[in-house]
């Protein structure tokens, strides 16, 4: 046999150990699915042990650190809704937006104009859902003004349909204020800001009183990890005082007309559906 006739002979077994030589190769070993796992958040933990009834009574006894109150200008322009239980006052007249015909002319009155809530001390969210309702569909701009400073927030409503949404988007963040009777929880799209007691609240109440100083570090905190979220939300319980999420709304703000995140909205209950007449 010739070198010429054993060439494809030779050929072929020498692709075959090529092949098998590529079959027995090592893949490029795959990174952990734990190293996508978004960084962790920052923490609001302190040197006190707020984990024991020792840190907690300790905790009570600590001066609150000032929160001086913060927020725009008052709309000069805007109607004014002074809110009283489960009724609103414009210019004198009132409204119970429960009843469809006080709602009508409520929204006849505000329709396309710039409307200031003004709280009263004892008005709890749970009963102004007809009244922001009403708001959210009439109003061309909503703002909430503090109880304690002439100070307002803008904000965008949003019942409890609407938030679900919200969180439902795919852009990273979704900050949110959950205001509770026990404090503040920093919730996200990654998890809730740790604070001194991991299972308690983010910001605990301290002596009874809610800690608006810590809660306004705490949002900066959280600018610090999305540095591209404009908008916060805050969802107080429903029954939170409307006066105490005003309150609350004020740590978004570092000075006058400086907020941490641009945007803010305001979650309220969905007002109960009306059966059909019929």
């Amino acid at each position: 046999m010739t070198a010429a006739s054993g060439l494809p002979g030779a050929v072929a077994a020498m692709g075959l150990v090529l092949l098998l030589g590529a079959g027995c190769r090592e893949d490029t070993p795959v990174e952990p699915l734990r190293s996508l796992a978004p960084a962790p958040l920052p923490s609001l933990a302190s040197g006190s042990a707020h984990g024991s009834d020792a840190g907690r009574a300790e905790d009570a006894l600590l001066e609150l650190a000032p929160a001086p109150v913060f927020g725009e200008p008052l709309p000069q322009d805007a109607v004014t809704v002074v809110l009283h239980g489960d009724g609103a006052r414009v210019a004198g007249e009132d409204f119970v937006p429960a009843r469809p015909q006080d709602a009508a002319r409520l929204g006849a009155r505000i329709d396309g104009r710039e409307v200031l809530i003004v709280p009263d001390a004892d008005t709890f969210l749970a009963q102004v859902s007809e009244l922001f309702a009403v708001l959210r569909t009439h109003a061309a701009e909503v703002w909430l003004q503090h109880p304690d400073a002439p100070a307002a927030y803008p904000l965008t409503l949003r019942d409890e349909e609407g938030f679900r949404a919200w969180l439902d988007d795919v852009a990273p963040g979704r900050p949110r204020i959950i205001q509770r009777a026990d404090g503040f929880e920093l919730a996200t799209s990654v998890g809730k800001l740790p604070g001194p007691d991991a299972n308690g609240p983010s910001v605990p109440v301290r002596g009874g009183r809610q800690d608006l100083a810590t809660l306004r570090r705490g949002l900066r905190l959280l600018k610090g990890r999305f540095t591209t979220t404009e908008e916060l939300c805050l969802v107080p319980s429903f029954g939170t005082e409307v006066a105490q999420a005003a309150r609350a709304l004020s740590a978004d703000y570092v000075a006058r007309g400086e907020p941490t995140f641009e945007s803010l909205c305001l979650v309220y209950p969905t007002p109960p559906r009306r059966a059909d007449g019929g």
